[in-house]
């Protein structure tokens, strides 16, 4: 019996199934390749890999634990539920259920503050915002047409918007020199190259609260953006899904209660992707929403959604959980003190030895500046670096290059996906690696650079540092500011 060879299934299978557009060769995901294949675990495994490349909101898990034991009834799958088993197992259209679209819109609103309302009937769900973001780019956009997208940005995107539309990406390229901040100016760079590459934009892609910088949106960079678009007559993406992780001022403002605004606006080029991973903590649920002000989107997502629904038995727990007012006020506060705990006692270890972080107040990461660790200033010094602190420090975080980042030495770390006791150790890796890679050794400066390059976590001495618990208790006050800027 004969075997195809791998050259054979690429004329076997699809364009789509073989190509490489899905980015799983980034080292975005190399990273988590990395931990996967030697976790780190304080009693089986302390000198494994830290995950610290994944953005999960772990931090609340006890209030929803607690909220499900005191509300058995909200899962059909217990004795208290049961009776209800029926009704919602059988066939449900791809609206979703009413109860679900009515709790998921007013969630978003109260999540925003209450200063927005949003129409149930204009809730079309998906699986989670990697499937909303696909549904979106098939209903605006043929193969070949773009997106511009604000540089750095989300690694999956190059996966969740291209791999099976066919649709482009092409980066409005921000700088460190304002926070990486949006301009007019970039924004037009960016609508230029594409024209002369006779590329057709279709809509700009913007995240807001961004991932992976954590700074938010102000409102005169919101309404610029809309008379962007309203003076190209290209669509507005808003991605929205770490609205609720905003922990400190300013507030967070949804490109909603911009056009609510006295502003002119043609409302069916604005979208709106939203999902319950981030702010609820809960991406295995897989619950993810596009939100259209534009009709005919809405009627075509939902045809579309019906290839990613979210289960009913999860619409109907998250319809009970979602629609307990107390328990969604005590959520969301509870979270962003948790959120703002976390952040500062992050920051604080970082500027002991002297590594600052860009200015935030939302997400669930640090945008961490080691420009001064590099050898040069280019990508091959910060994959260098970036495999250093994989393979030796044991840490995963993202290199800024996986973000489309156009300056090297950036890297993204994720502080709300494990717990203290974990971070602690997270800390003094990186406090460890800095001191010895900055260590004083004879010879010039670019010895000095080069020296200690090489740090074992399995040396004994580096393990006691590193497992030494001295983490501050959470409630300790902070002696350094946390929102101190990146400056080299």
């Amino acid at each position: 019996m004969g075997f195809t060879s791998s050259n054979d299934q690429h004329h076997l299978l699809s364009k789509i199934a073989t190509n490489d557009g899905h980015g799983e060769d980034s080292p975005y995901f190399d990273g988590w390749k990395a931990y996967d294949s030697n976790p780190f675990s304080p009693t089986q495994n302390p000198h494994g890999v830290i995950q610290m490349g994944l953005a999960e909101n772990q931090l609340c898990f006890d209030l929803i634990q607690e909220w499900i034991k005191k509300n058995p009834k909200a899962s059909i799958c217990t004795t208290e539920g049961a009776d209800g088993f029926k009704d919602i197992a059988i066939f449900q259209d791809y609206h979703g259920l009413p109860d679900f679209r009515k709790a998921v819109a007013k969630f978003m609103g109260r999540v925003r503050g209450g200063r927005v309302t949003f129409d149930a009937d204009r809730i079309v769900m998906s699986g989670g915002a990697t499937g909303a973001n696909e549904v979106i780019a098939f209903c605006l956009a043929d193969p070949g047409d773009a997106f511009l997208v604000p540089s750095p940005y989300y690694p999956a995107f190059d996966r969740d918007l291209r791999w099976r539309t066919g649709v482009q990406l092409v980066p409005v390229v921000c700088e460190s020199s304002n926070d990486f901040k949006i301009t007019e100016a970039a924004l037009e760079a960016a609508y230029e190259q594409a024209q002369e590459a006779n590329i057709k934009v279709k809509g700009l892609l913007i995240t807001n609260p961004s991932n992976p910088l954590g700074t938010i949106l102000d409102r005169e960079t919101l309404k610029s953006l809309v008379s962007f678009i309203n003076k190209k007559n290209i669509h507005l993406v808003c991605d929205e899904i770490y609205t609720a992780t905003v922990f400190s001022e300013p507030n967070f403002i949804s490109i909603a209660e911009i056009i609510e605004e006295d502003m002119e606006c043609n409302r069916d080029l604005i979208h709106i992707v939203y999902s319950l991973s981030k702010d609820m903590g809960l991406p295995g649920f897989r619950v993810g929403i596009v939100y259209s002000y534009n009709d005919t989107v809405v009627n075509c997502g939902r045809k579309m959604s019906s290839f990613g629904l979210v289960s009913t038995q999860t619409q109907h727990l998250i319809a009970s959980m979602l629609l307990d007012d107390e328990f969604v006020e005590r959520f969301i506060a509870e979270s962003a003190k948790r959120l703002a705990t976390r952040h500062k006692g992050f920051i604080r270890g970082l500027l002991q030895v002297r590594i600052a972080c860009l200015n935030s107040n939302a997400g669930l990461f640090c945008w961490m500046d080691l420009r001064r660790l590099l050898t040069e200033s280019t990508v091959e010094a910060e994959m260098a670096l970036w495999h250093l602190i994989i393979h030796e420090v044991k840490l995963n975080v993202s290199p800024g290059s996986s973000f489309h980042c156009s300056e090297p030495g950036w890297f993204r770390v994720c502080f709300a996906n494990m717990d203290d006791d974990t971070m602690e150790v997270a800390i003094r890796r990186i406090q460890t690696f800095v001191q010895r890679k900055e260590a004083v050794v004879p010879g010039n400066k670019q010895q000095r650079r080069r020296s200690n390059l090489r740090l074992s976590c399995s040396s004994p001495r580096l393990d006691e540092q590193v497992m030494t618990p001295r983490m501050m208790s959470p409630h300790s006050p902070m002696a350094l500011s946390p929102c101190l800027r990146a400056r080299t």
